[in-house]
């Protein structure tokens, strides 16, 4: 039986009494979405799908965040109970999970090489007992080991804090921190929001504490989920005005967990979690689509036949086995939705440039790069992005930018987008790759527990294990201090770098 978020005990009656009342749904916006810039993430069931949507459709997902889930295809081959309630999940689990994303890269699922581009961000609770830390540990193995760099991949346990959506801010009808009980989303003096969307866009405009009501707009999502009775026939997504009146914007999908859809909970996923306050200072659409309760019994891929009363996202198979591949019912209605709002174009401000061509790097420094690339018409400027973060402050007037503040002996990667008269951005430029000059070599100083939540070292067994050299560091605690030398992406070894 589920515990917390994915509780199965609870009467369907008690799940439903909470729905707000609604107006009449409206069809899904086309906005103006910049497609390389669409991103998901989720807690626990929701965490769960957002891990699959990032592997199925790794092409169309540059960002992942995963609050309090486990990795890809756990429950394909188990019993769900093998991948929450903190279950150790084996080497010989992981590969054989690994298996299908290998055996399905570039059918089933998207090619497989595209996941290593992602930006991933994870966070769990160490008191966490519905999935806990040990499948967050897994899915962090799954991600490396198909090529996710440290760089791009954080990883955030938090001490005292259960299975919730962590905020820094109080809300009506919020649970506590420690407790893992309705709605899940709590004051934990954390903005998980926050910390997810810079993770994958980099660096956010202040966030706005109270986002206009007319911008939170209730669609139609019956005409895109195909009779799945597991999804609710309307769905939510929050729209920027700038976003409304033609502006260039980033799309996140923020999927809920079990029993916090709209029916079971009203409103507060939608607006508790913080998401929209960040969303509507730095010009992002974020969809929150619904799933809903589902009381019959069916067969299940691993674990026999369950109901779902809970309304979780399908990561168990009630759906059918396909359920994590781009076939998946629910896969592919959220897909569809992503499809449909990036389907618009330029509005108020006029149509949006083109990306500019012959993005190039020239001129490495132990710790700066020019970055050089062709004038477009009509543009009044220009924004240089470094692997997804904008790194000027204001518009760049030429055709070059010097970005500085690199680390030595390093690759990164920058895209240049063009900026109209009136402020609308257009796409970014196809990437650049440059490589720094000097010693790559960085060291890190800090407690074996440190290593392994910055995405350095994981633990088995009670030991810290170096990721990369696999050397074992000692006891897995906060007080066994270890410096690792990072020697190259996501490969550390101890030492030091004298």
């Amino acid at each position: 039986m589920f515990r917390g978020t994915m509780s199965w005990s609870v009467a369907a009656a008690a799940l439903l009494c909470v729905q707000l009342a609604a107006g009449a749904a409206s069809p899904l916006p086309q906005l103006n979405i910049d497609k390389s810039r669409i991103s998901v993430s989720g807690l626990s069931s929701g965490g769960f799908m957002a891990n699959q949507l990032g592997i199925a459709h790794s092409s169309t997902f540059m960002g992942v965040g995963v609050f309090a889930a486990g990795p890809y295809m756990c429950a394909g081959h188990s019993n769900y109970t093998a991948c929450m309630y903190n279950a150790s999940i084996s080497s010989a689990m992981l590969n054989t999970m690994q298996a299908d994303i290998n055996n399905w890269s570039g059918t089933a699922v998207d090619n497989k090489a595209n996941i290593a581009n992602q930006k991933v961000y994870m966070f769990v609770g160490t008191s966490d007992y519905t999935v806990g830390p040990n499948p967050m540990n897994a899915l962090h193995t799954q991600y490396t080991g198909n090529g996710v760099a440290a760089a791009n991949l954080e990883y955030v346990t938090r001490q005292g804090t259960a299975h919730v959506f962590p905020t820094d801010f109080d809300a009506s009808g919020n649970n506590s921190c420690g407790s893992s009980v309705s709605p899940y989303i709590a004051n934990c003096g954390y903005d998980g929001a926050k910390a997810v969307l810079s993770r994958i866009y980099g660096t956010l405009n202040a966030r706005n504490n109270a986002p206009a009501a007319s911008n939170y707009i209730e669609f139609d999502q019956a005409s895109f989920i195909n009779g799945n009775p597991g999804m609710s026939p309307t769905g939510w997504v929050y729209v920027p005005s700038s976003c409304a009146s033609g502006t260039l914007c980033k799309l996140h999908v923020a999927l809920h967990g079990c029993k916090q859809n709209h029916a079971t909970i009203g409103d507060q996923f939608v607006r508790n979690t913080g998401y929209t306050r960040w969303a509507d200072t730095n010009n992002i659409v974020v969809l929150f689509p619904q799933a809903r309760v589902d009381n019959t019994s069916r067969p299940t891929t691993a674990s026999g036949s369950l109901s779902n009363p809970n309304g979780c996202w399908d990561w168990v198979g009630w759906y059918g086995n396909n359920f994590a591949q781009k076939a998946g019912t629910q896969v592919a209605a959220i897909k569809a939705m992503v499809d449909r709002l990036a389907s618009g174009s330029g509005g108020g401000g006029g149509d949006a440039l083109q990306a500019p061509t012959g993005v190039a790097t020239s001129g490495a420094t132990n710790n700066s790069m020019v970055v050089s690339w062709n004038s477009v018409s009509g543009a009044a400027g220009y924004n240089v992005y470094r692997g997804g973060s904008k790194v000027n402050g204001s518009l760049v007037g030429g055709t070059s930018h010097t970005d500085t503040g690199l680390a030595a002996g390093t690759t990164y990667s920058w895209t240049v987008s063009a900026v109209n008269g009136s402020g609308v951005e257009g796409a970014q430029s196809a990437p650049a790759t440059g490589t720094t000059t000097g010693s790559a070599a960085i060291c890190y100083t800090a407690s074996n527990y440190a290593h392994t939540t910055a995405g350095r070292a994981y633990q088995s067994g009670g030991y810290a294990y170096a990721n990369g050299s696999n050397q074992n560091m000692g006891l897995w605690n906060t007080f066994t201090t270890t410096t690792l030398k990072q020697t190259g992406p996501n490969h550390y070894v101890i030492g030091n770098c004298n």
